[in-house]
């Protein structure tokens, strides 16, 4: 695939960013990309390697070779059509998306793989400035009536593929816009809203039929649409968050993540903030608990609101600079990875746990933190303080909430609390009702939740058809 000798030619370049100084002053989008001819060389690089480990470690399984080869043969269009038959929405997962695939790439077992992700955005890109990329319509109708409840990428994805096989696609969401936490938790600054928004207009001119500022469960009973529709879709998120239940805990100042970070997105989109107290890191001492992506997101939206200073606590141990590729490859590694966001000034603090609150007048002033050793046991003596005005608590998520829907519905449970469906048919408990995406996984990728809505999407056709032509 690409040109027989690229790898061997050609090194490895991907896109760059804007400099930390200039970004941080706005929420816009800050990647540079790379030029036709560049994206061009990148994927002549891809080479015949026999067995494309890249389809595994992508979970939406594209076709990275082919259209690799077909980006390298000046064959875009080409290259978009096979690139939306796997995946819904490139764009999103071409921003935001770890790239599995690269990790998995052959030329990753010396550290300089494919920049899949990187052509990934420029074929979507290129098609959205081209116009290739048109509402699919339908030729007939089914006259079977779906509802799928939650508009993240799990609840887009299943949507689309559905309303593309001829069904009446209702897609309800509790929120003023679709995008789930692609719209309300993602930073503008990875993924500015346009790119949902134009899929919602595609997606309402292939037949969806958006219901925003519908709470199942609460505005309306989730009974009523089991009743109602021919099968529903279970796609909502994992948005009960994982506490930290500690003296101090209930100081003013002490937020989750989640309660911050869908704020700035409310601004910067002008959408009012539903009555709520503003959560604002201008010219406070933030400390961020919880090293993964949420964490980081909370790190650039701090520093972009004027924090003084912000100060990232992980729990566990500090991981290896570089993974034994005969050990990890080609799964993903553990290793030490800088975001965009950590790299804008964070100070990162691992094997660290947060013991007390302290504050003063029932505000937040600092925490007490003990170090941790390699049993993951505190260490006598290496208490120490951190000033704090703002804390958020960003250590993941437990489970979809349970109240109002699901209590109503009494869907059966897996033992973590989500909700329990199997990957071969996606049903759940319940006669005609199916689960995708972290509702049923649990918190986790866009990608995955991409594939999980296709799936699902699969076997609701095949459920309410008895055939299906739609691809697993």
């Amino acid at each position: 695939m690409g040109k027989i000798t690229g790898f061997l030619e050609i090194d490895r370049q991907d896109r760059k960013y804007l400099p930390a100084s200039d970004r941080i002053r706005n929420f816009k989008e800050f990647v540079i990309p790379l030029g036709a001819e560049a994206v061009r060389d990148q994927a002549a690089r891809c080479m015949d390697c026999g067995i494309p480990y890249c389809h595994n470690g992508c979970p939406v399984n594209n076709q990275i070779p082919d259209w690799n080869d077909l980006v390298y043969r000046d064959n875009w269009q080409e290259a978009l059509r096979n690139l939306h038959s796997t995946n819904n929405f490139p764009e999103f997962t071409g921003r935001i998306c770890p790239a599995p695939c690269e990790a998995s790439c052959t030329l990753n077992l010396n550290d300089n793989p494919v920049t899949i992700k990187t052509i990934e955005c420029a074929i979507v890109d290129r098609g959205w400035v081209e116009g290739w990329i048109k509402p699919d319509v339908p030729a007939h109708k089914t006259g079977k009536k779906i509802a799928v409840i939650g508009s993240g990428p799990a609840g887009l994805a299943c949507s689309q593929q559905l309303a593309r096989a001829g069904h009446d696609v209702h897609l309800f969401e509790k929120n003023a816009k679709a995008g789930g936490l692609l719209r309300y938790g993602i930073p503008d600054f990875k993924l500015e809203k346009h790119t949902i928004d134009r899929r919602v207009t595609q997606m309402e001119a292939e037949g969806v039929t958006f219901h925003y500022g519908v709470n199942i469960g609460v505005d309306r009973q989730a009974s009523e649409l089991v009743g109602e529709f021919d099968a529903v879709v279970l796609s909502g998120g994992a948005e009960h968050a994982r506490d930290l239940p500690i003296e101090g805990r209930d100081l003013r100042g002490v937020h989750f993540a989640m309660d911050f970070l869908p704020q700035q997105n409310r601004r910067v989109s002008d959408e009012p903030l539903m009555n709520v107290e503003p959560i604002l890191a201008g010219g406070k001492h933030v400390i961020v608990i919880g090293g993964g992506d949420t964490g980081s997101d909370c790190i650039g939206t701090s520093f972009r609101q004027g924090a003084v200073s912000v100060t990232q606590l992980e729990i566990m141990p500090m991981p290896p600079e570089k993974e034994n590729k005969l050990l990890t490859w080609p799964d993903w590694p553990l290793k030490m990875r800088t975001s965009s966001s950590q790299a804008e000034g964070a100070a990162r603090d691992f094997a660290v746990m947060t013991r007390r609150i302290i504050g003063h007048e029932g505000k937040v002033k600092a925490i007490e933190c003990v170090r941790l050793d390699d049993k993951m046991q505190p260490v006598p003596g290496s208490e120490f303080e951190l000033k704090a005005d703002l804390v958020l608590l960003a250590m993941g998520f437990v489970s979809p909430v349970h109240e109002g829907m699901l209590k109503e519905l009494a869907v059966e449970l897996d033992k973590r609390g989500n909700v329990a469906a199997d990957t071969a048919t996606y049903k759940t408990s319940l006669d005609k009702v199916f689960a995708a995406g972290d509702m049923r996984r649990g918190q986790s990728l866009v990608v995955w939740a991409i594939r999980e809505g296709r799936q699902t999407a699969r076997e609701v056709d095949l459920f309410l058809m008895g055939e299906t032509t739609l691809p697993r």
